[in-house]
């Protein structure tokens, strides 16, 4: 088995829910309510935690689900949407 997901491991009618909530306190100067973690580049990589949680999904389907309050809708959309590095 390995550690990666390769094209031949797409795992038809998958649908995979991801939730990202929370009010920013955690890691509270960093995350803020308006800016939590999930929506931050916390590895200095070029993504945010949510951009590489939807990139790690890509190879096994295309049916990503990102649960999130009405707060954060808007910026974990156009995130999501975007990618990563």
């Amino acid at each position: 088995m390995t550690a990666e997901a390769t094209p031949n491991d797409f795992v038809h009618d998958l649908v995979a829910v991801v939730p990202a909530g929370g009010v920013g306190s955690r890691l509270w100067p960093l995350s803020q309510p308006t800016r939590p973690k999930f929506l931050i580049d916390l590895l200095d990589t070029g993504a945010t935690l949510i951009q590489d949680t939807v990139a790690r999904l890509a190879p096994l389907t295309d049916d990503v689900v990102v649960v999130t309050g009405e707060r954060h809708a808007d910026a974990v959309a156009a995130q999501a949407s975007a990618g990563g590095p």
